[in-house]
């Protein structure tokens, strides 16, 4: 591109050099004030990005409003590849929305959004301040989708951690200067408002009390026209959308106690309320920062996993080039101490490997060539070149968040309960405090306003919508450092009302490294002859079993394999049926193999030819597993498709109760339809031949070593191989269980106790403020133990 071609759309430059725009730190001409605009919108967005990796020049811009074409940068593909997921022609993004604050604001983006054509899912999490879109591309544009939400009064943008963490220190800066003007104000007018109400002023003349009124109007207004615009700009977009949120009765008290204030000033009839709209204000800009912090602490753990990345990846010839930039391909090279920046496969070299972000465990794990590693976590002390598999927003870090957020939003029955009390409760509040004027007005009419106000704002419900949602954001947070990873939100629920455990054999009580132990042959073929047909058949599975032989020689020229699930493999070779598995797949009469301890068998032409005996080691953490759930009065049946002989010897070993061997994928889940209506399980698997059962069980864990298959069916995914952890999964389910309790319990009985006693008149406007704002720090306090360092040591010595 030259100096007269346009920066931005490649057109040549008419116009002279009048329109210039910096770009990765350097001036760049521009050929039209359109492209000029968009140019600035982008970078001002912290696109820049866009410029270094597009294929092409953009289309000519046109002047268009700044916010809109901001929006529009979003459709762009090049730009989309960093933050949209797409899967089976939908798409997915995770969204950063500023200004919501309540179970309403949620409710109401989501009623909204929910109704524009093409979108299938939106769900906002209130405590992380994000949201996820899912939306068909070729109804609408996601463009579209943001100026709604822009729409509705609130900002929308893909999530970026960086981005939200900048966004968050704006607006605690800005909640802060509206803080401090509100606690000024309060300072000053509370001292005329004390002085008056001892009446020190009391023998003063009238002109000279009411110049003290004028003085306090003066320190409230900027309260009122500032500091509690947060309030009012909550209160409008309810009203808008026709519902009602926490801020409308709030609002409705501050503007109903200025106005009378401000008659009463100037008229000089009536009581002034100055005190009580600037403590009123404080109190509740102070609870609502301490709340937002308290939710920030909870809601930075899960995005501070992405900034583990690092920024920059170095390849393999030397050149250093943003990690964010790495495609699928692309060589890496990573030195000691410093973190994987993709996901890939070792080509060359050995390492240890920190992966305590992911599995909980701070033990090192030996990587040679071959083996998986995962960006961010940490190369110890070697020098390894890494082939990439996966874009950063593919990669499984990314995919954690992903899932911890969805586990966020998926509310339990008690939360979704809640939330719907919540909004009914406003409007319970706004007719109460009607009534109570009324019957105030005709008792005590110099007393009704305040009593009134009182009503309106100790009974605001912020702490009832708080107290599920922040409880399980920490919660799922917690689940993380414990190596689990929640895919559901019902986890919570039902992992502690499990009374039967389910678990498969290979792979999840036993380490899944399955080895040779035995080969016996039946027929002229030699032992060499017969491992590398089998290496060849089972080189067609992804099984812990097939992993056996692949240290093999594959034969050449076995074809048509096909893998049936379950049973085994089964192909041609020289021109004849091979078939490898279980005896029942593998021969046509398979009772002739007696009572062989031997579990695969290869045939030719349904007759056996040989048979091979597997032993896989038990995994050390399965007996505590067993042990403790029986502790538990938990019944544990294991469930797999092993012949009965190697099944049994593992049962008997772990003192389990039963054991169902010898069974299909499809018998698997028949077996768990055909268990009593009162029993609920927990299914624990990792194979392909998992996932139907997996599916269908009241809570299903999947091994992190398992398949993809397995983990997409699973309620839960460990990501290491510790069955313990499941146990300390459980208590810390039960403690969450008694959080949200707690929580409910309190936001419930404190406006069951302050509403009657506000009605009666016994509470006063800054007694009322201070106890709503309370409430809510209270609740939000109360989960973040949740979130404590030393919790999941206290869950495993309890």
């Amino acid at each position: 591109m030259t100096r007269e071609d346009c920066y931005h759309c490649g057109e040549p430059v008419l116009t002279g050099d009048s329109f210039h725009v910096e770009i990765l730190g350097e001036e760049r001409t521009m050929c039209c004030p359109g492209c000029e605009a968009v140019a600035t919108t982008i970078v001002a967005s912290g696109l820049t990005s866009y410029y270094e990796y597009r294929t092409a020049p953009a289309e000519k811009a046109s002047l268009i409003p700044d916010e809109l074409q901001s929006l529009s940068l979003y459709d762009n593909d090049d730009i989309q590849q960093e933050f949209v997921r797409h899967e089976d022609g939908i798409d997915e993004v995770v969204l950063s929305v500023d200004g919501v604050s309540c179970a309403a604001c949620a409710w109401l983006i989501e009623k909204q959004l929910g109704k524009e054509a093409g979108v299938s899912r939106i769900q906002v999490n209130t405590t992380t301040n994000r949201a996820t879109l899912r939306w068909d591309p070729s109804a609408t544009k996601l463009s579209i989708l943001l100026s709604r939400i822009h729409a509705l009064g609130y900002k929308a943008a893909p999530f970026e951690a960086d981005s939200q963490e900048h966004q968050y220190l704006q607006t605690m800066k800005q909640y802060l200067y509206k803080l401090g003007i509100a606690g000024l104000a309060t300072m000053q007018v509370m001292m005329l408002a004390v002085a008056m109400y001892f009446e020190v002023f009391g023998d003063m003349d009238e002109s000279f009390r009411d110049y003290f009124r004028w003085v306090s109007l003066i320190f409230a207004t900027p309260v009122l026209l500032y500091s509690a615009m947060p309030f009012y700009i909550n209160a409008w977009r309810n009203l808008k959308a026709r519902t009602l949120g926490m801020d409308v009765p709030v609002s409705i008290a501050l503007l109903f106690a200025y106005f009378a204030s401000l008659y009463a000033t100037v008229t000089g009839v009536g009581e002034v309320f100055f005190e009580s709209i600037a403590m009123f204000t404080f109190f509740l800009l102070l609870g609502r920062f301490l709340e937002m912090r308290a939710r920030r602490t909870a809601a930075a753990a899960s995005a501070n996993l992405l900034k583990l990345i690092p920024r920059l990846a170095t390849l393999q010839s030397g050149e250093q080039i943003p990690a964010k930039s790495l495609t699928v391909g692309h060589i890496v090279r990573v030195l000691p101490g410093e973190p994987f920046p993709a996901d890939g496969v070792i080509l060359e070299g050995i390492t240890t490997v920190d992966e305590s972000m992911l599995t909980g465990e701070s033990m090192p794990e030996s990587r040679k060539v071959d083996d998986v590693v995962y960006a961010g976590t940490i190369n110890i002390d070697g020098n390894v070149d890494v082939h990439v598999t996966a874009e950063k927003k593919d990669s499984l870090i990314a995919h954690i968040v992903q899932l911890q957020d969805a586990a966020q939003l998926a509310k339990p029955r008690v939360a979704e309960i809640a939330d719907i009390v919540a909004r009914y409760f406003v409007s319970a509040i706004l007719i109460i405090s009607a009534l109570t004027w009324w019957y105030w007005q005709s008792h005590r009419p110099d007393d009704a306003f305040w009593i009134m106000l009182s009503v309106l704002v100790a009974t605001c419900p912020c702490a009832l919508s708080l107290a599920t949602p922040t409880a399980l954001t920490c919660s799922t947070t917690t689940f993380g450092r414990l190596g689990i990873l929640l895919r559901r939100g019902h986890v919570f629920e039902a992992i502690t009302k499990i009374n039967r455990l389910i678990i498969d054999k290979t792979g999840t009580l036993t380490e899944g490294n399955i080895s040779l132990k035995e080969t016996s042959t039946y027929a002229s073929y030699s032992e060499k002859d017969v491992l590398s047909i089998a290496a060849a058949l089972e080189s067609y599975a992804n099984h812990p079993i097939a992993e056996a032989f692949g240290e093999c020689d594959k034969m050449q020229g076995v074809t048509n394999v096909e893998n049936v699930i379950g049973e085994g493999l089964k192909g041609q070779y020289q021109g004849t049926a091979w078939r490898i598995g279980k005896p029942a797949f593998a021969l046509d009469d398979p009772s002739d193999i007696g009572e062989s301890l031997h579990q695969i068998w290869l045939s030719r032409n349904g007759k056996k030819i040989a048979s091979f005996r597997l032993i896989d080691p038990i995994r050390e953490s399965s007996q505590a597993l067993v042990d403790q759930f029986h502790q538990a009065g938990i019944k544990v049946t294991m469930l797999t498709g092993d012949n009965f002989h190697s099944a049994q010897a593992v049962a008997n070993h772990l003192g389990i109760d039963d054991v169902v061997s010898d069974v299909s994928p499809k018998g698997k889940l028949e077996y768990l339809q055909s268990r009593p209506s009162d029993e609920v399980t927990m299914m624990i698997g990792d194979g392909v031949n998992d996932a139907p059962v997996l599916a269908g069980a009241h809570l299903s864990v999947a091994m992190g070593s398992g398949t993809d298959v397995a983990k997409a069916s699973a309620d839960m995914v460990l990501l290491g191989d510790d069955l313990s952890k499941l146990l300390e999964a459980r208590k810390l389910a039960a403690f969450t269980q008694k959080i949200i309790r707690q929580n409910l319990a309190w936001a419930l009985g404190y406006n069951l106790i302050i509403l009657p006693l506000a009605v009666m008149g016994f509470v006063a406007p800054y007694i009322a403020v201070a106890g709503m704002s309370g409430s809510s720090v209270i609740v939000v306090t109360n989960s973040l133990r949740l979130f404590k360092k030393d919790v999941i040591e206290k869950l495993r010595d309890a």
